[in-house]
């Protein structure tokens, strides 16, 4: 027997939010995460009238949902919006989602660029995989610090002032306990979510969908009918993130909410590691090869590059 929406009281529910106990149905489950992504928005003071916004999108779920979202809530703030991708030079994965996001955003009248790793750096994530010097340096380590300045790039190329990522609730408790576990600490920091503009064009970093499960922007992308690319990365399996995300998932099963508790955990721990002196506010510097904004007298892209280099 079909159960009525605990929010509208006259549709039949399709959603059971086991943390809430509410029962949704389509209309209400739709308006509940959009709801969700502006409240995150206000929030942290993530977007303001003038912005130009490069989302960066993949052909996933949550990057093709984000730009939606994007395109549907924010016509009170009227920022230009530009869907920006990478493509990193996996042969059988990344060619489905080329297609997917061309298609998707020509659909909705969104402007689309794209750049490839080749182009950028001089050769594909997969031939990256053949030459890499050492099975030490991972596949997600190597594709993290290339894709992060393609994007960078593709933003500044297009005149965006903002990156909108579509990390989600899952991806940002993942993220901390990798830094966690890696004795990142500062990095903990990096995460507070209220944007903080960075390297010489002043760009700024926002990622709206945090506060959202990410089993949650799945259904609503089934449910508005939003392609996307289920076939996951063929290098993942390299990435300890894989085994977060599988004990998270059991955890949350168990004990519904858990999730939630976690972030709201993290994310007082982030503020306080932010504002630690020299937490996040360490000394600036150019990088001795490329001249971009670096931490190091060498950036992360410059010392990955000569690592096969010297394996040449």
């Amino acid at each position: 027997m079909s159960k009525q929406c605990s929010k509208c009281k006259k549709n039949n529910a399709i959603y059971f939010r086991q943390y809430s106990g509410e029962l949704l149905c389509n209309k209400c489950f739709i308006k509940s995460v959009e709801y969700k992504a502006k409240k995150t928005l206000s929030k942290f003071s993530m977007i303001k009238h003038g912005d130009r916004v490069a989302v960066a999108v993949s052909g996933g779920k949550d990057s093709l949902t984000l730009l939606n979202i994007l395109k549907n809530i924010l016509s009170d703030v009227n920022p230009e919006l530009i869907a920006i991708t990478v493509d990193e030079g996996i042969e059988g994965y990344r060619d489905e989602s080329l297609h997917i996001v061309k298609n998707f955003c020509s659909n909705i009248g969104v402007e689309s660029r794209v750049l490839s790793f080749r182009e950028l750096f001089g050769l594909s994530m997969d031939k990256a995989m053949e030459v890499r010097p050492s099975d030490k340096i991972s596949s997600c380590s190597i594709c993290g610090t290339f894709r992060r300045r393609a994007i960078d790039l593709l933003a500044e190329s297009c005149g965006a002032n903002v990156i909108a990522t579509g990390h989600n609730l899952d991806d940002y408790i993942q993220t901390f306990f990798i830094n966690l576990f890696a004795g990142d600490v500062e990095r903990i920091g990096w995460t507070y979510p209220e944007p903080v503009e960075y390297g010489s064009s002043g760009l700024k970093k926002i990622k709206p969908l945090m506060e959202i499960y990410e089993k949650e922007l799945v259904l609503y992308a089934i449910h508005l009918n939003i392609p996307f690319q289920s076939e996951e990365c063929p290098y993942k399996d390299e990435s300890i993130r894989s085994a977060f995300r599988s004990h998270l998932n059991s955890l949350e099963n168990i004990h519904p909410g858990i999730k939630y508790n976690a972030y709201n955990s993290i994310l007082k721990i982030a503020k306080k590691v932010k504002s630690t002196p020299n937490a996040i506010n360490q000394e600036r510097k150019q990088c001795l090869v490329c001249n971009r904004d670096s931490s190091n007298n060498i950036c992360s892209v410059c010392h990955t590059l000569s690592l096969f280099v010297k394996r040449n």
